[in-house]
């Protein structure tokens, strides 16, 4: 049995990776643990919580997943078209899990805004799933 916010997030960093929009912006570069000295622009994975909402014979999921923008370029029109372009590689009916059954993907909020170092835009994502594990 597939933990489903495993599941989950394999197959989000597979529709990323397979974006054309998205990779002409930040090449391929989503992570899970950022390296010491990444590349910007970049996509990481943050926090995420996986609560039970059992019904009659279902283990259901909520799963929140925070995907994470970073952006050096002046301003914050990178970021944002990065934030773009990550919201529409995840569309609501177009993630496939094997193990588990998706009932429900969808994009919750997206903020942009200036980190504390005073050079770095970062975008915060949350996507909220609900899902049924077998």
């Amino acid at each position: 049995m597939t933990s489903p916010t495993y599941e989950l997030q394999g197959q989000i960093v597979t529709l990323l990776k397979a974006s054309p929009e998205l990779n002409a912006l930040i090449g391929g570069r989503i992570y899970d643990r950022v390296p010491d000295s990444p590349t910007f622009p970049y996509v990481s994975f943050g926090p995420s919580d996986e609560v039970s909402d059992d019904a009659d014979c279902i283990d259901g999921f909520e799963v929140t997943m925070q995907l994470d923008v970073w952006s050096r370029a002046v301003g914050f029109p990178e970021c944002r078209r990065i934030v773009d372009a990550v919201r529409k590689a995840l569309p609501e009916d177009g993630i496939l899990l094997a193990d588990n059954a998706l009932v429900t993907f969808n994009h919750r909020i997206s903020r942009v805004f200036r980190d504390p170092d005073g050079l770095t835009s970062h975008g915060a994502m949350t996507f909220v799933a609900f899902v049924e594990q077998p």
